[in-house]
């Protein structure tokens, strides 16, 4: 257990993690913004590329190499091994629409479970060479400076990112997401995770998703943990990653934002 896991195993796994992700972030830049970042389709009609597939493997084949005895699992090649103690959560490209259509909001996510809990999660944005980092007790960095969670108390004055909102409807979340909608002061979208670096940076208060994989949200719990922040499910489960849906807030709006997605308090 982590509990009996010095800080200086984790700040490894963290400095790892970190490298790593820098690493696979610098090798999708050879194919941003090129003609060789074309799409293929795969069969939940999400897109793939080249620079996906190749990010994945310079993970895999970094963990593999370092650290032998980790299970590893991944958007584009799954699960390697079971029943490991520690395992590795890889997202090559979260936000490979962006990536297909030149927009740099889109991320590498690498997270280190250990005992079935996140300890360490990172996400680099390779575009804006823009990273957050957090290990459990470590503290949650951004580009070598302290990241932490808005101090906005009013809902009505929050900012709200989100993804397609689309996505809310057809995975029987629209109404919920039309009162949240309703209830913030601003909605910002074309996220994915980056705006979970905006809420955990303090540059909005909400980011949520109605659906998600676990290696779309798995570096959150910890940067969230560390930054102030509350990172979960839509029920006020912290630190969930295999709910099926995300949310990011402040622990002040977090009531509020339940509410409302519950279908009781803001309008």
């Amino acid at each position: 257990m982590v509990a009996a896991m010095s800080s200086e195993s984790l700040q490894t796994y963290l400095d790892f993690a970190r490298e790593t992700a820098r690493e696979a972030g610098q090798l999708t830049l050879r194919y941003f913004q090129t003609d060789a970042a074309q799409a293929e389709y795969k069969a939940d009609d999400t897109p793939v590329t080249i620079a996906d597939r190749e990010a994945e493997r310079l993970v895999r084949d970094r963990i593999g190499a370092r650290f032998p005895d980790h299970a590893i699992v991944g958007e584009e090649y799954g699960a390697d091994a079971s029943g490991a103690s520690h395992r590795w959560i890889v997202d090559p490209i979260d936000g490979t629409k962006s990536f297909v259509h030149g927009v740099p909001l889109y991320g590498v996510l690498l997270a280190l479970e250990i005992e079935g809990r996140v300890e360490v999660g990172v996400a680099y944005f390779p575009a804006l060479d823009e990273m957050i980092s957090a290990g459990t007790g470590l503290g949650c960095d951004w580009n070598g400076r302290p990241a932490r969670v808005s101090t906005e108390t009013r809902l009505d004055r929050a900012v709200c990112c989100h993804i397609d909102t689309a996505y809310f409807g057809r995975n029987g979340k629209g109404a919920p997401w039309e009162r949240l909608q309703r209830s913030v002061y601003y909605n910002a979208g074309w996220c994915d995770a980056y705006g979970y670096l905006l809420v955990a940076t303090g540059r909005a208060e909400v980011m949520l998703d109605p659906v998600m994989a676990v290696w779309d949200c798995a570096p959150f719990p910890p940067i969230f943990r560390e930054a102030g922040g509350y990172f979960g499910d839509w029920q006020g489960n912290e630190g969930r990653i295999d709910g099926g849906e995300a949310l990011a807030t402040t622990p002040a709006l977090l009531p509020a934002v339940l509410g409302v997605l519950g279908g009781s308090g803001e309008k």
